[in-house]
């Protein structure tokens, strides 16, 4: 992709006052359109995902391509039902994962329009946006790809972990997606009543406080189209090594 990434008609200053005042705030045409489409069609079409789900301790397990093959169906499907049987005692999720992150640093997919995404988030330009949105300092993003299909889910919690995760955001490039498909981010107050809740949409930054309560609702059966999502936090930590960009 060539040119600009962010597009060149927002202001960060336009969303900062309803950031601190409601907690969360979504920018609508956060990319240049061809941007967005490039990203949504590599993320529909040339994207190599891994499943992901909670494991009986909570630990994340990751199920590779190769496992998924049709002959070894019935087995992943018995793990994944006990999966959605633990979501109703605890914390669980299933949806499929591609880690930005790892996988920039470790170099595999050259070429993948998703490693410049991964420059784009770490990028003094990105980052300043960021920060004059939440106020937050941001020292780096972290970031992974999401694909959420019928049946998949991320149940309730709230971010919450060292001091480093200053805000956590999304990144929206679902395109024709139906509201009764499910899939809706969540926000809940602690008696667990749903504050707000936002369908899947496309090209749409989502910015949110933590620790906060919040959840995606699983999809539905019968939705027809994938759930992508751009998600992680704005954190102050230590810059990955030996930086965001290819060295």
């Amino acid at each position: 992709m060539s040119g600009g990434w962010l597009n060149p008609d927002l202001r960060a200053a336009d969303h900062r006052a309803r950031y601190e005042a409601e907690g969360v705030v979504q920018i609508e045409g956060l990319f240049t359109a061809p941007v967005a489409e490039a990203l949504a069609a590599a993320l529909e079409q040339a994207t190599p995902w891994t499943l992901a789900h909670s494991g009986p301790s909570g630990e994340p397990v990751y199920v590779e391509p190769q496992a998924l093959a049709p002959e070894r169906r019935g087995a992943l499907q018995a793990r994944l039902a006990e999966v959605t049987r633990q979501a109703a005692e605890r914390f669980a999720y299933v949806y499929y994962v591609y880690p930005m992150i790892e996988a920039y640093l470790a170099g595999r997919d050259p070429g993948h329009p998703l490693h410049g995404l991964t420059e784009f988030l770490n990028s003094p330009e990105f980052m300043a946006f960021a920060h004059e949105v939440t106020g937050e300092p941001v020292v780096k993003v972290d970031a992974q790809a999401s694909h959420y299909r019928p049946g998949h889910f991320l149940n309730l919690h709230d971010d919450r972990g060292g001091g480093e995760r200053r805000a956590a955001y999304t990144i929206g490039l679902t395109r024709g997606w139906r509201p009764d498909w499910g899939g809706q981010l969540l926000f809940h107050d602690a008696a667990g009543d749903v504050t707000r809740g936002f369908a899947p949409k496309f090209n749409v930054l989502t910015l949110f406080k933590t620790p906060q309560w919040h959840s995606v609702a699983p999809v539905a059966p019968y939705a027809t189209r994938p759930r992508l999502t751009i998600a992680g936090w704005l954190r102050d930590d230590a810059p990955y090594a030996p930086s965001a960009a290819r060295p």
